[in-house]
């Protein structure tokens, strides 16, 4: 099989998201090919360069999203004009501003009507069939009569309290944030070359990973999955809250349009968990189409320290992860002020390195508390004062890996306040530690039971769960171990890869995909495919589930192509 694998701002550059999971994906499923078509964000991380690539994948193509280089397209008359219905069609839309239809048109899921998001689909592959044509729109886009396109809908009768509070700066923020999310719309990867020629496509994350994905199956009829680990729209919400309302409104509107088209064309959407999956369902998937994937986490670096669960010090406190405020480090300290009033000798490790300046300045506002909370302790007047709180990193000598990091406590604490898919709880889990979180996220979810919950933000709860672990060591013991059993069958990268693999094989044979082998000089190879790796099936009824994921140009009664691949003759690659 040929997997289409699209990324932005990760895989496989060295830095940025979904990197590690994607990686492990093409290692484990080394039976398939992959083409990775990658967007980056910034210069930073092309020049940071790629992580190796294993054999299988068989090409790598980029394009920038930070940076847009005039494509030097003159648009004609009639071309002009049809940008002009397009685009001014798109930011309706996005303004609320009512359609002819919109009135009487039954409600989606997700609260989005069913026309509005055909007004937003017609829109958008609009543009995209006179990119194509006209061999881009990144001039289009970022031109004047776009601008003003956008103002005219802002202006339009019916459009958003917040749309007509936008001024020339909200709109010209917000016509450059579209033409940087719209820039896949000029790219040239949809021939039967590129995305075409592949079995399958596979957003690594939702929002403008999956537009290529959205075009491939437009254009050839490849079928779309999508997989987030961390919902795009929940992250575009949390972000930027400085930004002006109309700014704001307008790109949540085109990320909920179009996460909502993404969904709704994907064969398959999966979520890391059920935190995830919820986010999903309410921004339009069908319920049918979600599935639960957990992330793989490789458990061999944890293995030894799981396997010798007496190794950890018994009063001491360990907390593992990057150093920001959603974190809330600041509530773990006065916490442990409070396990420090029953427990005098515990000892808190705090492991972890600042998530940028943000976390820099975070990481100094922690140590200025921590030496006020915990005044210099010595032992007599002649010895020098030892407080009981460490900021460490990994990678020392006392600390050369994470597992040394859990190894090094008897209970490991999670504190935080907006968490996605807590990784290092389950790595202290894979490595048998009792562990005391607060209730955010996927914490929950995960943990299931093997350890104890708490109110986010609720110092005096989270210490006395900590001193009640601490004081019951056959407790810990067991919750160590049934966390250890619960990590090892959910979280591991094998269960991960054997789910993607199943689902790759599940959609594959609901939606094949026919094309000719050609030579290297482009001409057919009619033999090049044996006629045993099709199956002929005649359904007997097509049903509004098939016609939905025919795509355009299929009919009910075309073959199958055989689940399992069959050998195919020397030189047809």
């Amino acid at each position: 099989m040929r997997i289409g694998l699209l990324t932005e701002g990760g895989y496989p550059y060295v830095s940025g998201d979904a990197r590690l999971w994607c990686d492990r994906l093409v290692h484990g499923l080394a039976q398939h090919e992959f083409d990775v078509y990658a967007l980056s964000r910034s210069r930073h991380q092309e020049d940071e360069g790629w992580i190796p690539l294993p054999r299988n994948v068989r090409r790598v193509r980029t394009a920038p999203l930070w940076m847009g280089e005039d494509d030097e397209v003159a648009l004609g008359r009639r071309a002009r004009r049809r940008f002009t219905e397009c685009f001014e069609e798109l930011a309706a839309v996005l303004c609320g501003v009512p359609g002819a239809s919109s009135g009487s048109a039954s409600n989606a899921p997700g609260g989005t009507s069913t026309s509005e998001a055909d007004r937003f689909a017609n829109a958008l592959y609009g543009l995209a069939e006179l990119a194509r044509e006209e061999g881009g729109l990144t001039g289009a886009l970022r031109s004047e009569a776009a601008v003003r396109t956008l103002e005219r809908a802002c202006r339009a009768p019916g459009a958003h309290r917040t749309a007509r509070e936008a001024r020339v700066p909200d709109l010209l923020t917000v016509a450059a944030h579209l033409e940087s999310a719209l820039r896949p719309l000029s790219l040239d990867w949809y021939e039967h070359d590129g995305l075409g020629a592949v079995d399958l496509c596979h957003a690594a994350s939702g929002g403008t990973a999956a537009l290529p994905g959205l075009l491939a199956r437009h254009f050839t009829g490849v079928p779309l999955m999508v997989t987030e680990y961390g919902v795009r729209l929940r992250t575009h919400y949390l972000t930027a809250p400085e930004a002006p309302p109309a700014v704001r409104s307008l790109l949540a509107a085109f990320q909920g349009r179009l996460a909502a088209e993404a969904y709704r064309r994907a064969e398959v959407v999966t979520a890391g968990n059920t935190h995830a999956r919820r986010w999903q369902e309410r921004c339009g998937a069908e319920r049918e189409k979600l599935r639960t994937v957990y992330p793989g986490m490789n458990a061999r670096p944890f293995a030894e320290v799981g396997e010798s669960p007496d190794c950890a010090d018994p009063d001491t406190l360990v907390w593992v992860g990057r150093v920001e405020p959603a974190k809330d480090l600041v509530s773990l300290l006065h916490a442990f002020a409070e396990v420090r009033k029953q427990s005098p000798g515990t000892r808190l490790r705090i492991v972890g390195a600042p998530a940028g300046p943000e976390g820099a300045a975070y990481l100094g506002h922690l140590r200025t508390l921590a030496a006020q909370l915990f005044p210099d302790e010595a032992e007599g007047p002649h010895a020098a004062g030892d407080n009981p709180v460490s900021f460490e990193e990994t990678g020392g000598p006392e600390l050369p890996a994470a597992a040394d990091a859990y190894a090094s406590g008897a209970v490991t604490v999670l504190s935080s306040v907006v968490e996605g898919f807590p990784v290092g709880l389950v790595e202290a889990m894979l490595c048998g530690r009792a562990t005391v979180s607060t209730d955010v996220g996927a914490v929950v979810e995960v943990i299931g039971g093997t350890g104890l919950v708490v109110p986010p933000r609720n110092p005096r709860a989270l210490a006395e769960a900590c001193v009640a672990l601490l004081r019951d060591p056959e407790r810990r013991a067991r919750l160590g171990a049934a966390a250890r059993a619960r990590a090892l069958e959910l979280f591991t990268v094998e269960q991960n890869i054997e789910a993607f693999h199943g689902i790759y094989l599940e959609i594959v044979s609901r939606a094949p995909v026919r094309r000719d082998v050609l030579n290297g000089t482009g001409e057919p190879l009619p033999f090049a495919v044996p006629a045993e790796a099709h199956v002929p099936v005649r359904w007997t009824a097509a049903s509004p589930s098939l016609a939905a994921r025919s795509g355009p140009g299929w009919t009910a009664s075309r073959p199958v192509r055989a689940t399992t691949p069959l050998p195919a003759p020397e030189g047809a690659r």
